[in-house]
C-alpha cells in the first residue's frame, strides 16, 4: 500500500483542543506534563519513577496468559516488565466483538510502532506495547455489534455487569453471520478460524478478546492487560478509599474543566462526586452517599464509612473506577510512559492532570493515535477520473460537488468580477449621493446590497443548471464519498477490519506498521 499524508486540520474531523494540543499551543501547557514529542519522551524517560509492584504485575500477566501460547516476543516483554529500565506504551479500548471499528486496530498499531521507535531512540531502555482491556466497562450496547458492509451483526444476550466477565457462549448467531461475510477465500478462512477459536474456547469475553488480539498482534510483542484483578486493585485501594470519602477527583477535575472552558474548549467528561462503581458478577452500579451511608444504586447494599474501608481493604476488586479514575488506576499499576488515545480521550485526559498531581501519580506523555483512510483500487480510479484529491475528499458532499463543477466548467459560473464591478459602481453612486444629500447614501448602500443578492442568486441558479448537465459525474462523487465515508463520518469509526483482511490478509496490518508515524501527527491516506 502507498501512503500519503495530510494535516489533521485539513480533515475537518478533529476538535480545536486536539489540534491545539498536537501543535503544542501555549494555553494548554498547564493541562499536561510532557510535550507529545521526542523531546517530551526524553524528559519523561529520565523522570518517570514507578513505585508499583513489578513482580506482581509480571506474575499476574503470566497467569492471565496461561491459557494461551503467547509468542516468544510477548513472553519476553512480560518478563521485561520486572526490569526497572522497562516502560509500557499503553492504549485502551472496550471489548468490541470481532475488534469493532477499525480505529481499535489503529490504536494498537500506533502503540506497537511507537514502542519500536522509542527503542531505537533510547536503546538502553525497554518499551512494551500494552492493550489495556476495558473489561470492567458495563456499556454492553456499545460493544455488542459490528457493521460489515451494510449489515449490522449483533450479539443478543441478557447482559449485566462488567462486559469482561460475560460468557460469549451465546454469541453464535453473530459469529455465524461474521464468518459468512468472511467467506471461503484464503484470507477470509484464515481470519474466520482465528475468530471462531477465540469466541468458542473461553468462558469470558475478556479471555476471548485477549486470544483474538494476541492472534493479530502477539508476534509484535503486544501485551494485553486485564486490570479486573484483586491483587492489582489492592495497590489502588488507598486511593479508592480516599477518593470515595473525600471526593478529591470531583474537586480537581471540576476546576480543570472550568479552566479548559475559559480557554474556549469544551470538556469531554464530567466527574461525579463519587467516581466508583460497586462490582460483582452481573452487577456494576454507582456508589452514592446518602446521609452517612454509602449506598450502591439499585441494590440493598450499603456501607458505613468504617464498613466501606473494610470492604475496600478485603475486596478491592469490587470497586471499579469510572472513566475519570480508570486512568489513575492504570498509571498506579503500570510503569507507563505514554497513553495513546483518540480525540475524545486526549480531551478528557487533559482534564485529569490536576487529579494526578493531587494523588502524586505520574502523568504520562499523552499521544493522539494514528488515523487513516484506506482507498481501494476502484475508488482510487474514480478519484483519478474525476480529478479529486485526497484533501478535497474531506469536504462535504455539497462543497465537493460545487468545487468540481466550478473547476470543470470554467469561469462562467463565477461572478466575482461582476460583483466587484457592481460594488465599484454603487460605491461611486454612494459617494455622489452623499455630496448631494447625506441621507441618500443609505439608499445607495441598500441598492448595492440588493443588487449583490440578485447576482449571488443568479450564480446559484447557474450552478444548479450546470449540475443538471453533469448528473452522472455528481452521482459518482456521491457514491465515492458514501463508500469512503460511511454514514458521513470517518471510515475508521464505522468499518470493521473484516473487508480489509479478506482483501489483503496480514499485509493490511503490516502496511499500517510501515505507514504510521506516531510522532509526525499527520492523517494517513492509504492507497491499496
Amino acid at each position: 500500500m502507498q501512503a500519503k499524508y495530510i494535516s489533521y486540520q485539513q480533515t475537518h474531523s478533529f476538535s480545536s483542543v486536539v489540534l491545539d494540543y498536537i501543535d503544542e499551543k501555549d494555553n494548554l501547557e498547564s493541562f499536561y506534563k510532557y510535550s507529545p514529542s521526542i523531546q517530551g519522551f526524553e524528559k519523561a524517560v529520565k523522570e518517570r519513577k514507578f513505585s508499583g509492584d513489578r513482580k506482581l504485575l509480571v506474575t499476574t500477566l503470566q497467569r492471565q496468559y496461561a491459557q494461551l501460547n503467547p509468542s516468544a516476543l510477548t513472553a519476553e516483554n512480560i518478563n521485561l516488565l520486572a526490569d526497572d529500565r522497562t516502560f509500557t506504551i499503553t492504549t485502551g479500548h472496550q471489548l468490541n466483538i470481532f475488534t469493532g471499528p477499525l480505529y481499535f486496530i489503529y490504536k494498537i498499531v500506533t502503540a506497537i510502532k511507537l514502542a519500536a521507535d522509542l527503542k531505537q531512540q533510547f536503546p538502553d531502555y525497554n518499551f512494551v506495547p500494552v492493550y489495556w482491556m476495558a473489561t470492567e466497562d458495563h456499556d454492553f450496547e456499545e460493544i455488542n455489534h459490528v457493521k460489515v458492509e451494510d449489515k449490522m451483526l449483533t450479539w443478543k444476550t441478557n447482559a449485566a455487569g462488567a462486559t469482561g466477565r460475560l460468557n460469549p457462549s451465546d454469541i453464535t448467531e453473530a459469529l455465524v453471520g461474521y464468518k459468512g461475510y468472511l467467506g471461503i477465500s484464503e484470507n477470509g478462512a484464515a481470519f474466520s478460524a482465528l475468530v471462531e477459536k477465540a469466541y468458542t474456547n473461553h468462558d469470558t469475553l475478556a479471555d476471548a478478546t485477549r486470544e483474538l488480539v494476541d492472534a493479530l498482534f502477539g508476534k509484535k510483542g503486544l501485551v494485553c492487560v486485564d486490570a479486573d484483578d484483586a491483587a492489582l486493585k489492592a495497590q489502588f485501594a488507598p486511593i479508592i478509599y480516599r477518593d470515595i470519602v473525600e471526593r478529591h477527583s470531583f474537586e480537581q477535575i471540576t476546576k480543570s474543566s472550568a479552566l479548559l472552558e475559559e480557554h474556549g474548549y469544551k470538556p469531554q467528561v464530567n466527574p461525579r462526586e463519587i467516581n466508583f462503581f460497586y462490582m460483582t458478577d452481573r452487577l456494576r452500579e454507582r456508589i452514592v452517599k446518602e446521609n452517612d451511608e454509602y449506598k450502591v444504586l439499585n441494590t440493598a447494599i450499603s456501607f458505613s464509612q468504617e464498613a466501606l474501608q473494610e470492604e475496600i481493604t478485603t475486596h478491592p476488586e469490587r470497586f471499579s473506577p469510572n472513566v475519570v479514575m480508570r486512568p489513575v488506576y492504570q498509571e498506579v499499576i503500570l510503569p507507563n510512559l505514554a497513553y495513546i488515545g483518540g480525540g475524545a480521550e486526549v480531551t478528557y485526559w487533559l482534564q485529569l492532570k490536576a487529579n494526578f498531581d493531587f494523588y502524586g501519580v505520574p502523568f504520562p506523555v499523552l499521544l493522539l493515535r494514528n488515523s487513516a483512510l484506506v482507498i481501494d483500487d476502484r475508488s482510487a480510479r474514480k478519484m483519478q477520473i474525476l480529478d479529486i484529491s485526497p484533501i478535497s475528499l474531506f469536504h462535504t458532499n455539497e462543497q465537493l460537488k460545487n468545487d468540481w463543477i466550478k473547476a470543470h466548467v470554467g469561469d462562467s459560473l463565477c461572478l466575482d468580477d461582476e460583483q466587484r464591478a457592481i460594488r465599484a459602481v454603487f460605491d461611486q453612486i454612494k459617494l455622489n449621493s452623499y455630496k448631494i444629500d447625506k441621507t441618500l447614501s443609505l439608499s445607495a448602500e441598500a441598492a448595492k446590497t440588493k443588487a449583490l443578492k440578485l447576482v449571488t442568486s443568479l450564480e446559484k441558479k447557474l450552478l444548479r443548471a450546470e449540475k443538471r448537465k453533469h448528473t452522472t459525474s455528481l452521482q459518482q462523487i456521491d457514491n465515492l464519498k458514501n463508500k469512503l465515508f460511511p454514514s458521513g463520518v470517518l471510515q475508521e469509526r464505522v468499518l470493521n477490519i473484516a473487508p480489509m483482511y479478506v482483501l489483503y490478509g496480514d499485509d493490511f496490518i503490516e502496511s499500517l506498521f510501515t505507514a504510521f508515524k506516531p510522532l509526525d501527527y499527520k492523517f494517513t491516506v492509504l492507497y491499496a
